[in-house]
């Protein structure tokens, strides 16, 4: 009897773990503007990250999960003229995985390079 309840309780644990999947996007915001940055923020559909400052020619990692369905967005402040730059990069649905690489270019332009599992149906 004490055997079937340990062999039950160890095949419902294990279903447990095999029945979940964390769906996450590694990303890498590299900034190849030639300068610091100030306030980068990337938005994503329910959520966004960021940080305070990002110098010239270094690189932020961070991994999310999908919450819905929409763009990609990165606002960043030039640090030197506190000049505002916004760029919309692509679109990402929940279930969705793998890297997003945002590349940030001078004269406020963005390189979104993008190696996800389509998205679902």
């Amino acid at each position: 009897m004490r055997r079937r309840a340990v062999g039950r309780s160890a095949l419902l644990s294990l279903g447990f773990l095999c029945g979940c999947h964390s769906y996450q996007i590694e990303t890498t915001v590299e900034n190849r503007t030639g300068a610091a940055i100030e306030l980068l923020e990337v938005d994503y559909p329910s959520a966004s990250f960021g940080s305070d400052k990002l110098a010239a020619g270094d690189d932020y990692h961070y991994r999310f999960q999908v919450r819905g369905e929409g763009p990609v967005k990165v606002q960043y402040s030039e640090s030197a003229s506190h000049r505002v730059r916004q760029m919309i990069g692509p679109e990402v649905s929940e279930r969705q995985e793998g890297r997003l690489e945002i590349v940030l270019l001078p004269g406020g332009k963005a390189e979104f390079q993008q190696h996800l599992s389509p998205p679902p149906r």
